[in-house]
């Protein structure tokens, strides 16, 4: 796969206009789309998309247990076992 990086805009309509002519054969092409940085919106004025939420991960059992500082991997094991995963 080529890329090519050209320059476009994207009109009233949503459709994406490229401003200069493009010397590739026909064909379908894949557009990626890269916003200009001083046109993007902040996350408080762009309606609709959701905010992620960060969350700390939970503790596994084996951590909880103070064993975090043994080789892991029989216990892990063990554990995946009686959870049913293997």
């Amino acid at each position: 796969m080529q890329a090519y990086k050209v320059k476009g805009k994207v009109d009233a309509t949503g459709n994406l206009v490229v401003a200069e002519p493009i010397d590739i054969p026909p064909g379908n092409v894949e557009v990626i789309i890269l916003q200009v940085a001083d046109e993007v919106k902040s996350p408080t004025e762009t309606p609709n998309i959701p905010q992620l939420e960060t969350k700390r991960p939970k503790k596994s059992k084996l951590c909880k247990a103070g064993l975090k500082r043994q080789n892991p991997l029989p216990l892990i094991l063990t554990q995946m076992r009686q959870d049913g995963k293997l």
